[in-house]
């Protein structure tokens, strides 16, 4: 078979410098995890129209509908009422109401699993290490959320506070059944794969949003006025503006003015854009799906007649087709209250008092002008607008709060509906004046049938399914990446990718092979969601027929690689394509790599295996009656492997690539633990690992701690570690999360780097 081209790290670099050491066997105690259940509905008037998909505002030829959220006078959900307190209206007139029901973000009885129960308890510090995150799959969705951070236009003052709110979310206020992606505006277009509900990725995320010097937001909130500038237009220069015009200056002043405008709104249509741009994402992902636009606002550009209708284009075209994706937008004016007046950075020296005067009063106006794009994107999308507070926090937690249920109503419109013109929507209470109804302002009379996009050609089939959040899996793909280093401390990602060939097609050829194709394309995103690596083949198998059987039973393995030369957060996706039948499978994993040029302890990935069903003296671990190889020349030896495919191991579910275990058996582990403190009279580390076991966030076992041997290591910057887990017959069939939790104990207590730990999932089946 063809090399395959890597976008990952050997794997066998890793497993094959393993160190034996004794055996751990735990005796866990399993406890019940927290179901996870579909948004509750009251189906208070079903309909044929109502389906699995009745979560997605629709506009349809037999039904147009809509979702409304009402609140009290306190901002306060109101969640009893019946299809029989509402009205309707399409261009002001009545429409009778035929679907309705209620649906609720909030799970009946415990609202928050036992992980963000960890997370966020006091006790978490004692806990030490996070708790590893839950893979969602789709119907697990509550929320989809995309906060995204208008970097175009914010200043340096407003990012500090952008990153604030952030975090102040993914510590406090993200649920666990939430798909979350972090996304400023520059970044382009590698910003869908980020959606996650993995914590680290969205503290990775947090870090990439910084100032962006080249946007429209300056270093503060106004451009302070400069004596140069005041010079040449005869006015205050406010925010890129001046204020007041000297008669033999009003050619330069027009200038700047033209200059500046044009700027606004360069800047104005990207982040429309980019926000565009998600939306677009967003359009098949589950869950209640919102945006969070964290910004200094936008003008709307009146001041130019070309350039308002350029701007007001890609507001209208933004705001149609987030009502057809059922995307709510909020926006957060992360300037909170703006003192307009005079400030220490301004130089008043050339100006006279009327322009003094003037200055306050033309930076509100600027505030306003901007603010309005805010307000009017919110509105029209059934979203909210949050300002004037200088707690940006908490406008994020008012959005979460007004997530947390809305109405669901439909009615069958006229024909005439459909007369590709806009029209407006609005709903209220019967006679209940005291409650604010809220829903979309309208839409374009064209259903969605006709707005259907043209069957995907092949590459763009491989494309979404890199894309998506959640693995596709009508082939089954598995992959296992995780970090590792080769002896001089150069950087890897690594991975081993497992095929499942029962999900080809294959075609018997008339000299008895079987034959079938494959489109394969795996990425690595790095920073700012840029691709740091992509590779594509093309790939015919062609099988005789007594290997034909076996590799069906089996699947096909690859390994890929790639060095990485710096260090960060990272994402490893990889999607074939059946040629025969163009059936899609994908699988992702993130990975952090950390600098370890720092000299602060750190942990490759875990590579797992099961010990009873692979070639454990292959992989450098010691058996009974078999010499343990020395570590060097094994970790030599893999290192020089060839990318591309691989021997099909014994049993090919205890493959790293699979990590699927039959109860009973034991699950073999290494890791290699750099950088640790070497003690100045033995040189030598003293470190202590322990092993937890999760199931659904829960914590279901964690074993002692337990001191690393050392036997046979020679670099103690580089130690080598394998263990082994003895899964017994206790634990039940299901998904669950290992990790390794290392402490060097020769640091300070007080060091925030003396513990770390990593975590790979795996299954169990019967």
């Amino acid at each position: 078979m063809k090399k395959i081209a890597s976008i990952l790290a050997a794997h066998a670099l890793l497993c094959a410098s393993l160190a034996p050491v004794p055996a751990q066997q735990p005796t866990p105690t399993p406890t019940p995890a927290a179901p996870i259940t579909r948004p509750q509905q009251q189906a208070v008037t079903p309909a044929a129209e109502t389906g699995a998909d009745d979560e997605v505002v629709r506009i349809t030829v037999n039904l147009v509908q809509m979702d409304v959220v009402v609140t009290d006078k306190r901002g306060r959900q109101v969640t009893d009422l019946r299809a029989e307190d509402f009205q309707v209206f399409e261009d002001g007139r009545a429409q009778q109401i035929t679907n309705f029901s209620y649906v609720s973000n909030t799970p009946a009885g415990a609202v928050v699993l036992p992980e963000a129960k960890i997370a966020r308890s006091k006790e978490a510090d004692k806990l030490g290490p996070p708790v590893p995150p839950v893979r969602l799959r789709p119907e697990q969705v509550r929320r989809t959320i995309a906060l995204v951070v208008d970097d175009l236009g914010l200043s340096f003052e407003s990012i500090y506070q952008a990153r604030r709110a952030l975090k102040k979310f993914v510590d406090e206020q993200m649920q666990p059944n939430d798909l979350v992606a972090i996304i400023r505006t520059s970044a382009g277009v590698g910003a869908l794969q980020q959606f996650t509900s993995d914590r680290r990725q969205l503290y990775a995320a947090i870090e990439r949003v910084k100032w962006y010097a080249s946007g429209r937001g300056g270093v503060n909130v106004f451009q302070s006025v400069e004596a140069d500038l005041v010079s040449a237009t005869g006015g205050a220069a406010t925010g890129g503006a001046a204020t007041g015009r000297a008669a033999d200056n009003s050619s330069g002043r027009a200038d700047v003015d033209e200059m500046n405008d044009f700027r606004e709104q360069l800047f104005s249509v990207g982040t429309l854009g980019a926000v565009n741009y998600v939306v677009r994402g967003m359009q098949e992902l589950p869950g209640r799906k919102s945006i969070v636009l964290l910004s200094d606002g936008f003008s709307l550009g009146a001041s130019n007649r070309e350039r308002q209708t350029r701007v007001i284009d890609s507001l209208s075209r933004l705001i149609e087709l987030a009502t057809r994706a059922s995307v709510v937008v909020y926006t957060v004016d992360v300037r909170g209250l703006v003192y307009t007046g005079p400030t220490a950075a301004d130089n008043l020296s050339d100006m006279t008092a009327q322009q003094i005067g003037e200055l306050s009063s033309q930076r509100g106006r600027q505030i306003n002008d901007t603010r309005d794009g805010l307000i009017q994107l919110a509105r029209e999308t059934g979203g909210l607008a949050f300002y004037n507070s200088n707690d940006v926090g908490a406008g994020v937690r008012k959005v979460l709060e007004d997530q947390s249920g809305f109405y669901l109503i439909g009615y069958r419109p006229a024909g005439e509906t459909f007369d590709r013109r806009f029209h407006r929507l609005s709903a209220k209470v019967k006679n209940r004046p005291d409650l604010k109804v809220r829903t979309r302002v309208g839409f374009y009379g064209v259903p969605d049938d006709a707005l259907r996009p043209a069957p995907r050609t092949k590459q763009q089939q491989l494309i979404a399914a890199l894309m998506s959040p959640f693995s596709a899996g009508d082939v089954d793909l598995r992959l296992a990446t995780f970090f590792t280093a080769t002896p001089r401390q150069q950087a890897i990602v690594s991975s081993q990718m497992r095929l499942d060939l029962g999900g080809l097609k294959f075609t018997r050829l008339p000299d008895g092979q079987h034959e079938a194709s494959i489109e394969l394309i795996g990425v690595a995103f790095g920073a700012n969601g840029a691709v740091v690596d992509q590779r594509g083949i093309t790939q015919t198998m062609r099988l005789p027929e007594a290997d034909y059987a076996r590799a069906v039973r089996s699947g096909y393995f690859y390994t890929f690689n790639v060095p990485v030369k710096r260090a960060g957060a990272y994402q490893l996706r990889v999607a074939v394509r059946d040629t025969a039948t163009g059936r899609v499978g994908s699988a992702s994993q993130f990975v952090e790599v950390p600098d370890l040029k720092q000299k602060r302890i750190a942990l490759s990935g875990l590579v797992l295996s099961g010990s009873k069903l692979t070639n454990l003296a292959a992989a450098g671990v010691k058996q009974p009656g078999a010499p343990a190889p020395a570590p060097a020349s094994a970790a030599a030896a893999a290192a020089s492997q060839p990318e591309g495919a691989s021997a099909t191991p014994p049993d090919p579910e205890a493959n790293p690539a699979v990590r699927r275990f039959r109860t009973g058996t034991a699950l073999d582990f290494a890791y290699i633990i750099f950088n640790a403190r070497a003690d100045p009279a033995t040189r030598l580390p003293q470190v202590v690992t322990q092993v937890r076991l999760f199931r659904e966030g829960t914590l279901v076992y964690a074993g002692q701690e337990k001191p690393v041997a050392l036997t046979g290591q020679t670099d103690p910057r580089r130690v080598v570690v394998g263990n082994r887990l003895n899964l017994g017959t206790i634990l039940t069939p299901g998904e669950y999360v290992l990790q390794v939790v290392v402490t060097d104990t020769l640091a300070k207590p007080t060091d925030k780097h003396r513990t770390t730990t990593q975590w790979s999932d795996f299954e169990i089946v019967k």
